[in-house]
């Protein structure tokens, strides 16, 4: 995850600690963070996006952990001391005990944030969110009207979600809006960020695309594509900057977004570029991101090192707690991989003078698009000529 607003204007930004090595709390390395786990409490959702990656339906799945298995998920995480626990799905607030799990989250001092299509957020439930002090509720938006209903299959989606972000804004909760950069959207990004800017939304995440679930039929933006989205991002914090407004605008499953930005501001601002460089290499990219600092619970119990890498699993809660699966690094070869620093990635990205900063982009992509989880990742926004490559 690249802040582009903490590293193109030096404001601070919340998770600086986790993500820079600044401020209370923060571990000695990037590589010693334990992990943010995102944990899909159900795949019944009440959508049907065509960019799902866990393939999600409006109906009920067999399997899924129990209301007691999941309290004893929540206690092994309190107690091994994660630094935040992200309930997702399918759309987690259709879970028959999602209010449950997280008050119990909350009581035991677990920082929660949401990750929600937002159709279900009512006033009330705003209320009760903002009273169990949610960190943030990020609303999925892929697009304006009808742009947003086509992406989620459902006529009316886009209005309920918009009704979701004034709801929680009335109660004085956190919002976020989450993106994910496509072909079939990447030409409605000024619309939403007008709407970003006119609803008052406190944070936006922008994912880029990695194929997985119903997400593998879309289509990656191209390199060149992918710069003009950044160029557009980092004019617009520009633009809210001069306006006397702070907000987090991130881009996320794609760390050379950091090295695109530093090489710009070597260009334009280079009394910028060592502390975004300085930045960058604590931060590491891929280094420290899935299998490090982000890890995944699925809806049956099973970890992953991430919640786009379903096809592999490191164990499951119902045999093994997370936390001892976690610290488990001698079972898994895949692993163990991620956790090399970058050592054993091949092509493109094995020969790119911003290996340590970047990791290699994003290796569940890399693996699904090449075949390996040592490729490199297609969805690189830089040039040979800009990572140091000769052909």
């Amino acid at each position: 995850m690249i802040n582009l607003t903490r590293l193109w204007t030096g404001q601070e930004q919340p998770a600086d600690h986790l993500r820079y090595g600044h401020g209370k709390g923060a571990p000695a390395t990037s590589a010693g963070r334990k992990p943010i786990v995102v944990w899909n409490i159900t795949r019944t959702c009440n959508l049907r996006c065509v960019h799902c990656y866990s393939d999600s339906d409006r109906k009920a799945y067999s399997g899924e952990l129990g209301l007691e298995e999941c309290i004893g998920v929540i206690d092994d995480l309190a107690d091994y001391g994660i630094p935040g626990l992200l309930l997702s799905g399918g759309e987690p607030m259709v879970h028959p005990h999602f209010w449950k799990l997280a008050e119990h989250a909350r009581g035991r001092g677990l920082r929660l944030t949401l990750s929600t299509n937002g159709t279900l957020i009512d006033a009330e439930k705003a209320a009760r969110l903002k009273e169990l002090d949610f960190a943030y509720i990020g609303i999925s938006l892929d697009g304006i009207g009808a742009v947003h209903d086509e992406f989620r299959r459902t006529p009316g989606s886009f209005e309920r979600a918009v009704a979701a972000f004034r709801h929680l804004r009335g109660v004085g909760q956190k919002t976020g809006l989450r993106f994910t950069l496509t072909k079939h959207n990447a030409s409605n990004i000024e619309e939403v960020l007008d709407f970003i800017g006119r609803e008052e939304i406190q944070r936006v995440c922008f994912y880029h695309l990695v194929p997985s679930g119903r997400g593998g039929a879309l289509q990656l933006l191209a390199p060149d594509e992918s710069r003009r989205v950044l160029d557009t991002l980092l004019a617009r914090i520009d633009r809210w900057e001069a306006e006397g407004v702070t907000r987090e605008v991130l881009t996320v499953t794609q760390p050379a977004d950091g090295i695109y930005l530093m090489l710009r501001q070597e260009r334009e601002a280079p009394e910028r570029a060592g502390e975004t460089n300085r930045l960058l290499s604590w931060n590491g990219g891929a280094n420290a991101g899935p299998g490090t600092g982000i890890g995944n619970i699925d809806t049956q119990g099973n970890v992953h090192a991430d919640q786009f890498s379903q096809t592999w699993s490191l164990g499951n809660v119902r045999e093994r707690k997370f936390s001892e699966i976690w610290q488990d690094t001698g079972s898994h070869e895949r692993l163990a991989l991620l956790r090399a620093q970058g050592a054993a990635i091949t092509g493109r990205c094995g020969g790119c003078r911003f290996l340590d900063r970047c990791g290699g982009g994003f290796r569940q992509r890399a693996a699904t698009c090449t075949g390996d989880p040592c490729g490199s990742d297609p969805a690189c926004p830089l040039t040979d000529q800009e990572i140091g490559l000769r052909r």
